[in-house]
């Protein structure tokens, strides 16, 4: 009897750690050592007892998947097989709700006016869209010309006019302006006084001073603008730079790659049953271009050309773009991801890309940059050059560029495609004979848009449908949206 009820007074004692120790890993002790986390008086390792993960501005959460990227039938058409139907995966991610409109670029142009307009014009010059793409020989386009980015009635227009590398620029200037943001909001540093500018003569005292820069705020400990002190308290009162392990910063902001923007405008939902429809042809569900719900039946899906000279311009309608809000949703919550603009993606193009990428997170274009160290003390502290715009400048290392990795012998650099807009070929016009040894050739800097315009045929609405031009070239019908990798667990979009 003895034996059993120390047997059972073991069992019960046995039972009680378990759950005692349970209970602490609950309560913030490690499951593997045991101490306790954040304890000053301990290591001072600290964890982060919550986080939940926060959409970005005007973002959704797209939740990641499989699906079958490229054409999704046979088209009688002059343009090129560049498109064809390969399984992959693409994880989760965050992408703009709408195109980036003519105010939200005028944000952009006015904070570079403030902080560089003494200093160096040439870079407000730099952000500035060309407006010149709205002129044509024979077409009076003048009013577009001289009202399209500037005057109110456009503010929620897509911005056009911007090439590939002014996008990338965009991008950069929103990830820094964010960021600088959330360390406000977080009580981590104090907002930028821009009457200080007035003191900073020079544009090196602009950009190594005042600046805020994510990855300078976080790679350079001796940067401190002159607003505040960019740092925060550890457990024992030491001043510490605030990291990404504090989930305070947001990712980058970027251009979507082609995987993810045709993943995001196919909307592939599950049924009721669990199953996900395939064979969509355009980002709304059914293939019809008109509404065919009771409510809206019959209305445009979209803008586009319906036929020769009709530019969805019967009365009451707008010929060009739309306000970047208009039409439906996809099934994403997306606006806008056939017709209106067509949209860069961050793809390099090559015609035998959905061949040749990579299963999952599918993607050509890959340059691994390095931040270019100045100089390095004894304990390791570096510091970096600064460009004009106050970031960090970065080097490719031989070997890191990898835009041409495995793309075929050398006839994949020729350009087979018929650039027009409306899908039909004028061969002679556009120098795009493939006899011709003049015709364009695709480089390390021809980079992919896609979905459709207002001044395209419906061909080009279809989201596996491309084209390609040279990043540093612009147009009338090519706009974008942003992206941004999902860091952890999924965030429910605020829509």
């Amino acid at each position: 009897m003895k034996l059993k009820t120390i047997a059972k007074l073991l069992t019960v004692g046995l039972s009680l750690t378990l759950i005692a120790c349970v209970s602490n890993t609950d309560e913030g002790y490690s499951r593997i050592t045991g101490w306790k986390y954040n304890d000053k008086n301990g290591a001072g390792y600290t964890v982060k007892k919550s986080y939940s993960a926060i959409v970005p501005p005007g973002m959704v959460a797209i939740e990641g998947g499989s699906f079958t990227i490229g054409e999704k039938g046979e088209y009688i058409t002059n343009a090129p097989r560049n498109n064809s139907p390969r399984r992959i995966t693409v994880s989760s991610f965050y992408m703009d709700e709408w195109e980036v409109s003519n105010k939200d670029w005028n944000e952009y142009v006015n904070w570079m006016k403030v902080v560089f307009g003494k200093t160096a014009p040439r870079l407000v010059q730099k952000a500035l869209p060309n407006n010149s793409v709205w002129r044509e020989d024979l077409a009076y386009n003048e009013p577009y010309l001289q009202n399209y980015f500037t005057h109110p009635a456009f503010n929620e227009y897509p911005v056009v006019g911007i090439t590939w590398e002014q996008a990338q620029d965009f991008c950069q200037w929103r990830t820094d302006r964010a960021n600088e943001r959330a360390l406000v909001q977080a009580g981590v540093i104090v907002p930028l006084d821009y009457s200080k500018l007035d003191q900073m003569i020079d544009l090196d005292s602009i950009s190594n001073n005042f600046v805020f820069n994510t990855q300078k705020y976080l790679l350079q400990p001796s940067y401190q603008p002159t607003a505040g002190k960019y740092s925060k308290k550890d457990l024992y009162g030491h001043d510490r730079k605030v990291d990404m392990s504090d989930g305070i910063l947001y990712s980058n902001f970027r251009l979507p790659t082609e995987a993810e923007w045709e993943y995001a405008a196919y909307a592939l939902s599950p049924d009721d049953n669990g199953m996900v429809p395939e064979g969509k042809i355009y980002p709304w569900s059914g293939n019809q271009l008109r509404n065919s719900s009771k409510k809206y039946q019959g209305r445009m899906m979209a803008n586009y050309v319906r036929g020769r000279g009709d530019m969805m311009g019967t009365s009451g309608s707008v010929s060009i773009t739309r306000p970047v809000n208009s039409f439906y949703p996809n099934d994403f919550g997306l606006y806008n991801m056939a017709g209106n603009v067509n949209e860069w993606v961050l793809d390099v193009y090559r015609p035998t890309s959905y061949t040749d990428v990579a299963e999952y997170n599918s993607f050509r274009g890959n340059i691994y940059q390095t931040p270019i160290v100045l100089e390095s003390d004894s304990i390791g502290n570096k510091s970096y050059k600064i460009d004009s715009l106050g970031r960090i400048a970065n080097e490719v290392a031989k070997g890191d560029d990898a835009r041409s990795f495995k793309d075929g012998d050398a006839s994949s650099q020729i350009d087979f495609l018929v650039n027009d807009s409306t899908g039909l070929a004028n061969l002679k016009k556009n120098n795009n004979d493939p006899t011709d040894i003049l015709r364009p050739r695709i480089t390390d800097k021809t980079r992919v848009y896609k979905g459709g315009s207002w001044k395209d045929r419906v061909y080009w609405l279809n989201p596996s449908a491309r084209r390609s031009l040279d990043q540093d070239k612009s147009t009338n019908d090519i706009g974008f949206r942003c992206a941004m990798s999902m860091t952890g667990t999924m965030a429910k979009s605020k829509r």
